[in-house]
Formats: C-alpha cells, sequence, structure tokens
C-alpha cells in the first residue's frame, strides 16, 4: 500500500487540528510536485472509511480522471467519494448527497462564485482547499472562503531532499513587454501572440533549445493556439519532433499525444496553458516559456512543469520573455497570507525598464538618462555598444542565479525595475518608485 511522506503526514495531521481548532475551511500551502494529490487522496480515504461522503471539485474536465485513478490507487471508497466539475456540481447541488468533507483542488480559483455557490450549500460541512499559490491575479488573499493557511515544506526543501529536480535557469536580462497592452489583469493575448513571432526579439528559441536543453524533452508555453502551432512547425522545420496540443482538440487526439510524448516520439510538446494546474503529463526535462504572464501562479505551475524528481536529473528552463524579473525564481521563499498582498492601485501595464532611466555598467547605480555620466562614479554610458543591440533586435539568454524580487527595504533596491517591484508588492503609487529615484539624485547632489 502507497504511504505519505512524512512531512505530507504532518500536513494532514495540521488539517486535523486546525478543523478542532474551530476552523471550517483550511487551506493547505505546497509548491508544485510536493504531492498535493496523494495528501487530499489520504484525507479522502480516511473519510471513507469512517462511512462518510466526500466531495472532491476540480475546475477542469481534464482533472477528474487523473484524480480519480490517483484515489483508487490510494484505496478511496469511490462508492462514498464523488469528483466533479465545479460546474457539474452547482447545477445538480439539488441532487448531490450531502458530504461530510468538500476538497477543492487548485483552492486559488475558489474565490469564483461557482464555488461560493457549493460551499453556501454546505454550511455545516468541513472544507480542505489544495494550492501552490493562495492568491489570485489581483493579489487578493483567500480570506473570504478560507479560514487557516496551512504552509508546508518550501520547493528549496524539496529540491535539497530530492523530492524535486534542482534546476539551470535561462533568461534574457530584461524582456520588454511595455508595447503589450494588459486586460483584466493579464498580457493581450494576441498583442503577445504578435510580438512573439517576431523570434529574435527574444532570442533564437530553437537555437537555444538545441544549445541548453538538446536531447531532453520540453514542454513549450506559447501566446495562442496559432502561436503554438507555430512553433511546434518551425521545431519540425528545425528536424526535432515537435507537436502542438489543445483543448479543442477530442480526448482521443490530445491523449494519443500525450502517449506518443510519454514513449519519446516527440520531444516538443507545444501548448498555451493546457499543461499547467494539475494536468497529468509524463516527466520532461526543459519548459521554454515563450507566454509572458503577470500571474504568479500560472508562472510557478509551468517553469516547475520539468521539475518532477529523478536522479541525476538537472531540469532547465529557457525563459524567453523575462518572466522571472515579474515573479522571481520558481523557488523563490514566498510569505503567504489569506489577505494576499496588496491590491496595486495604478496601472497593472507598468513596464519592468522605465524609459527615464539607465543603469550604470560600472557601478549599477540608476541615474535619469539626461545625464551625461553617471552621478556616483562618473562613468559614461555605452551608447553606442546599446545601439548596436537595439537594431540587431538579438536578444541573449544568460542563466540566471540568485535572482530575488523579495527585496526587505527600499534602501536594497538598486535598480529602477527593483524599486517598481517592491512598489508593485507594497500597493504604493505609480510614482514612488521615481520619487526614490529623484530623492537619491538630490542627496548625491548635495553630498
Amino acid at each position: 500500500m502507497p504511504t505519505l511522506r512524512p512531512y505530507q503526514t504532518e500536513l494532514v495531521q495540521q488539517v486535523s487540528q486546525s478543523w478542532r481548532a474551530g476552523h471550517k475551511a483550511p487551506c493547505i500551502v505546497l509548491p508544485c510536485g510536493g504531492g498535493k494529490s496523494v495528501i487530499v487522496a489520504e484525507m479522502a480515504k480516511r473519510t471513507t472509511q469512517n462511512g462518510k461522503r466526500v466531495l472532491f471539485i476540480v475546475h477542469r474536465k481534464e482533472l477528474c480522471e487523473q484524480i480519480e485513478r490517483t484515489f483508487r490507487w490510494w484505496g478511496v471508497n469511490m462508492r462514498l467519494c464523488q469528483i466533479m466539475m465545479v460546474q457539474t456540481a452547482c447545477r445538480r447541488i439539488s441532487k448531490l448527497p450531502s458530504p461530510s468533507l468538500i476538497i477543492t483542488d487548485e483552492n486559488h480559483h475558489s474565490k469564483a462564485a461557482s464555488y461560493r455557490r457549493i460551499y453556501d450549500a454546505y454550511p455545516s460541512t468541513c472544507r480542505v482547499g489544495v494550492t501552490a499559490t493562495p492568491i489570485r491575479l489581483d493579489g487578493s488573499g483567500l480570506g473570504d472562503v478560507n479560514d487557516d493557511l496551512i504552509i508546508g515544506v518550501s520547493a528549496k526543501w524539496l529540491i535539497e531532499h530530492h523530492c524535486l529536480a534542482p534546476y539551470d535557469y535561462y533568461a534574457p536580462d530584461i524582456a520588454d513587454l511595455s508595447t503589450v497592452k494588459v486586460r483584466r489583469g493579464e498580457f493581450d493575448a494576441r498583442e503577445a501572440e504578435k510580438v512573439m513571432l517576431e523570434r529574435k526579439v527574444y532570442g533564437d528559441v530553437i537555437g537555444y533549445y538545441s544549445k541548453l536543453a538538446k536531447g531532453m524533452q520540453a514542454v513549450c508555453y506559447c501566446t495562442t493556439v496559432h502561436h503554438s502551432q507555430a512553433m511546434a512547425a518551425q521545431f519540425r522545420a528545425a528536424g526535432i519532433d515537435a507537436a502542438h496540443i489543445d483543448g479543442t482538440m477530442s480526448r482521443q487526439e490530445r491523449e494519443k499525444i500525450v502517449e506518443q510524448f510519454r514513449c519519446g516520439a516527440i520531444d516538443i510538446l507545444c501548448n498555451v496553458d493546457l499543461i499547467s494546474e494539475g494536468f497529468d503529463v509524463p516527466d520532461c526535462g526543459c519548459v521554454i516559456m515563450l507566454r509572458p504572464t503577470q500571474s504568479l501562479t500560472l508562472f510557478i505551475q509551468q517553469s516547475m512543469r520539468c521539475m518532477r524528481y529523478r536522479p541525476g536529473k538537472r531540469a532547465v528552463i529557457l525563459d524567453h520573455v523575462g518572466n522571472y524579473a515579474r515573479h522571481g525564481m520558481p523557488d523563490d521563499d514566498r510569505e503567504w497570507s489569506l489577505k494576499g498582498r496588496p491590491k496595486h492601485k495604478g496601472n497593472a501595464a507598468l513596464p519592468i525598464e522605465a524609459d527615464e532611466f539607465i543603469t550604470c555598467q560600472n557601478c549599477y547605480a540608476v541615474y535619469l538618462k539626461t545625464l551625461e555620466a553617471c552621478p556616483q562614479c562618473g562613468a559614461k554610458p555605452e551608447k553606442q555598444q546599446r545601439r548596436e543591440i537595439e537594431q540587431s533586435k538579438q536578444t541573449e539568454l544568460t542563466k540566471i542565479t540568485g535572482f530575488t524580487i523579495n527585496t526587505k527595504t527600499p534602501d536594497e533596491c538598486r535598480t529602477m525595475e527593483e524599486l517598481q517591484t517592491y512598489a508593485r508588492e507594497h500597493g504604493y503609487k505609480i510614482g514612488w518608485a521615481y520619487y526614490q529615484m529623484e530623492e537619491r539624485r538630490k542627496q548625491h547632489h548635495r553630498a
């Protein structure tokens, strides 16, 4: 019989303690690959063994059969456990037998009206949710639907203890997406598609895969279906076996492609968002990110897709759109709260790099472009080198190590992008970062 790892057992115990303490709806937070499915399978098994009913709700049809296989393998009494899409459960509320436990998969979706309708129908039923990122795209927390956060081990811990594979991360220093509009808190897919189809702007996708991850099976995340199809065709034209997969395909088509990937007949699997939350795809060694996103949840789900553990494995993440500059590294330590992050009051489309400032390549100070030289060290900007880069539109991918956006104080922010990130994380107004830079310039002149 399968058994839980010690840290997974501890999480199950903490949920029981939370219920005993009077909480009704705790949420387990555990990184991708930490085994959330088997944790809830254990809770469902214990509940059904006591003759009580379980309702497990998911947000995608593809996940129903996947979680049912896990539950049956774990020994859950499926006669007392129903696994349903949230929309289906909503339609059948009046006909469903009353559950003793409601489990919510990918719990960051649970603030939606469909989930709340189910919760409201069973006000006395205990609930538990699982997620790697307990926030919404707008930065709001889950305090409206959950009353306790149970934080598991970190991604760094999982890597150190051989539960996740270590990784190498490659990306451009900064991916300029300032021309792409933001709609409802996310980059506009059509505009992002136009930018990303200009391949040279963000580096030679196929060239860098061949150089840094040759021979590895990879999942490639694209901006739209058209973009995904185009990338699969480009890989095939370069002699690399690739296929596109999307939700409009029949179930048989998708299963056939995934099975080909599983057997090694396909090297690159291109998609938009299908292979993200909870989707069961065979082990791969590389992720290619061509889809810019403002969503921390989506970034973590996609970037960590290649980090399933295997002895001797070292994953490769090729981030051609600089998502790391918006979200940090996949295994960064993050502080979670039911309150979420303060909502940013300004335009969510703030460009990462401000046109008014320049970073000194000698001492890394940030100063106004109108100045002829760095006020800190006197070095002049390398104008000719910058012009050549802009003309060629060729972006180099470099290995990213030690990057973090979790700056503790404003004084520790050395670049404009770090100040803007700090401002977004703390809900400051748009002009705060510019004010900080101007004050630093004044202080330098006074000194």
